[in-house]
């Protein structure tokens, strides 16, 4: 009976989070879509918004079909290259989640910080020097992921005699040391170098709205003004994205050290991992969604 509940609950919590993720994420695309295309301002925000969006839509795709398939026990539904090809792309999207949201916090970092120092020259200038960074991003990301690509076979495929790591219906099996380090040291590398950037992004971010609110409070009669200012709104939205960021991708780095140094026939473990994952992703569009609102409605306020 105790299993029976738990598989239940299970099933509804990643399909609920699967069928939610989607719906924000196209509503999140298609906003963006439309404000780059009709804004006058902005596009470089925009353009890293719209591909956050694309991003975290694979994750939940990828993440969602493939533990459907499995807490539903469908059968023969992915075959060996289904599995490689829904593995592969929620790796490189969850290393490209990562390195947009570094992004956004930086650009947004540079945008508020003072024209007189050196960070504004860091600006992007147009959308093309964001699609640039894009670009190097899934370069970067398809490749220290491509190791999966043979390491990964369905569930079906495996002999009695391997042992694999359980990933939802899909199994990874054991690695060669001399493969499984380099790529396990470049991504735990991707992950200090981005999350120590958008750290650092963030307490800019957070000393330049302190600095603000001291200025607020000697401008009492402006303070409805300023606090609607486009930039300070943005910013605000962007640390409101950064704490949720922080919290579920801390958790799921440490999942992934350990899966990624073990290899084991144990479930649970990556299936909290995919629920952190999927939850980031599927949850920061409607977190974006209701900051915009609230904003909004705050800014309407006379």
């Amino acid at each position: 009976m105790k299993t029976i509940w738990s598989d239940l609950i299970q099933r509804i919590i990643f399909i609920s989070l699967t069928g939610f993720g989607l719906l924000g994420n196209i509503i999140l695309f298609v906003r963006h879509v439309y404000t780059f295309i009709m804004g006058p301002e902005n596009k470089n925000i925009d353009v890293i918004l719209i591909h956050l969006a694309f991003v975290n839509t694979i994750i939940v795709y990828c993440i969602g079909v493939r533990n459907i398939v499995t807490i539903f026990y469908i059968r023969n539904f992915l075959g060996d290259v289904g599995c490689k090809t829904i593995v592969y792309l929620e790796r490189v999207a969850r290393g490209l989640s990562i390195c947009t949201t570094c992004l956004l916090s930086v650009v947004q970092a540079v945008i508020i910080s003072p024209r007189a120092t050196i960070w504004r020259k860091l600006k992007p200038q147009t959308a093309w020097h964001v699609l640039a960074f894009l670009l190097l991003f899934w370069i970067f990301n398809s490749l220290i992921s491509s190791n999966l690509l043979h390491y990964i076979t369905a569930g079906r495929s495996m002999n009695r005699s391997e042992v694999g790591m359980f990933t939802g219906y899909c199994y990874m099996l054991p690695s060669r040391h001399t493969v499984k380090w380099p790529f396990l040291s470049l991504m735990t590398l991707r992950d200090v170098i981005f999350q120590g950037l958008m750290g650092w992004s963030s307490g800019s971010m957070v000393l330049h709205l302190y600095r603000h609110h001291k200025t607020v409070l000697y401008l009492y009669s402006s303070r409805s003004t300023n606090n609607c200012r486009p930039e300070i709104r943005a910013t605000q939205r962007v640390l409101t994205l950064m704490t949720c960021f922080l919290i579920f991708y801390l958790a799921d780095f440490i999942f992934s050290l350990y899966t990624g140094s073990t290899v084991t026939n144990d479930f649970t473990i990556p299936n909290m991992k995919a629920l952190l994952v999927l939850s980031y992703a599927g949850l920061s569009p409607f977190v974006l969604i209701i900051w915009d609102v609230h904003i909004a409605k705050t800014c309407c306020v006379p």
